[in-house]
């Protein structure tokens, strides 16, 4: 049994170095190098810093394939049960991209939690990313609920969210100010008890509502920004509050992955044809589509239809000499003051004869 697991073992030493040797030959990827896999991480640690309990905190990985082989997450792992880590993809083509989001648990646990996130590769080539995240977590400061969630807000309309905060301790414990990120959102907060909680209680408390505004003014599609309680504590005064909001576009446009329509990899010469979904809440008529530039690269017909969901046929050849291919559409939709736009990229390879 040893001699048989000592020959796979030997097989699959070989097999990783042809393919290593192989692949670096090609110039396509440099996955003999350790470093390869880190290298498509947009970082690989994050501080969470000093955060509430029962908030929500979750930070978002960005990882990017930046090579001509798809790329295969075969798992995730993390080494504390106190951290949760999830892609929101594991098979990469060329130039695709992924997140994961890291979400720490502030309810079951207490101060200061590290935990190491390990993300496993097994194609092109096996690699594991180490990702050490680390955040504090306060006893005496909750909030409820975990962060403010805005779902479903059509676009163009304001909506707001109150989120209580308690804090157990001094009587004249306070929140000096509140710090934006965003111009797109908006804070206040307002007192609404100080003293004791009951006859009882051995420590004051002080609790406010925190009310946080989505302004008509956030563009559609996924946003994630946070604001900051400064508060009088000398040590930790800053206390993070995420914000998330999903803002709906009257049309959305698929597939759809960070911004843009994936066209995969593409050969020069080699139509590659794909279907763009454009869909509405009500029925609608494309007038027409246009490309920024003249390159010839891209074909496509429409309907002269009225319907609620468009599949718009789209037919890319690359030229020869490039790389990659990139390319902005507008789309004029019939009683629609504001086109639609909307982005596509694919990488170019040659293919020997």
């Amino acid at each position: 049994m040893q001699a048989i697991w000592a020959i796979r073992r030997t097989a699959w030493f070989v097999f990783s170095l042809v393919l290593g040797l192989a692949v670096l030959g090609s110039g396509s990827l440099s996955a003999a190098e350790p470093t390869w896999a880190e290298k498509m991480f947009d970082s690989r640690t994050h501080d969470f810093g000093v955060v509430a309990r029962a908030a929500k905190v979750t930070h978002r990985f960005k990882i990017t394939n930046l090579y001509q082989e798809v790329v295969h997450i075969a798992r995730v792992r993390t080494t504390c049960g106190c951290s949760v880590a999830r892609p929101s993809k594991t098979t990469l083509a060329s130039g695709e991209v992924a997140f994961f989001d890291v979400t720490m648990d502030t309810v079951r646990f207490r101060e200061r939690k590290s935990s190491v996130l390990t993300v496993v590769f097994d194609r092109p080539l096996f690699a594991e990313v180490h990702i050490p995240v680390k955040a504090f977590i306060r006893q005496d400061v909750v909030l409820a609920p975990g962060s403010a969630d805005f779902q479903a807000v059509p676009e163009g309309e304001a909506a707001s969210r109150t989120l209580q905060l308690t804090y157990a301790g001094r009587a004249d414990w306070t929140i000096k100010q509140v710090e934006i990120e965003s111009t797109h959102l908006t804070a206040r907060v307002e007192e609404t008890q100080r003293g004791r909680s009951s006859p009882g209680a051995t420590f004051d408390q002080v609790a406010y509502d925190v009310v946080i505004g989505l302004k008509a003014t956030a563009p559609a599609g996924v946003f994630r920004g946070t604001i900051v309680l400064i508060t009088d504590d000398k040590k930790t005064p800053r206390i993070p509050v995420l914000v998330e909001a999903n803002v709906e576009s009257d049309f959305t446009v698929s597939p759809f992955t960070a911004g843009v329509v994936p066209l995969g990899t593409l050969v020069p010469g080699r139509a590659r044809r794909l279907s763009i979904v454009i869909k509405g809440r009500e029925d609608f008529r494309v007038e027409k589509i246009e490309a920024d530039s003249d390159s010839g690269a891209f074909r496509t017909k429409l309907s002269k239809s009225k319907r609620r969901v468009h599949v718009i046929p789209l037919t890319v050849t690359a030229p020869k000499g490039v790389t990659e291919l990139r390319e902005s559409f507008t789309l004029t939709i019939a009683g629609r003051e504001k086109p639609l736009t909307f982005s596509v990229y694919g990488r170019v390879v040659t293919v020997a004869p």
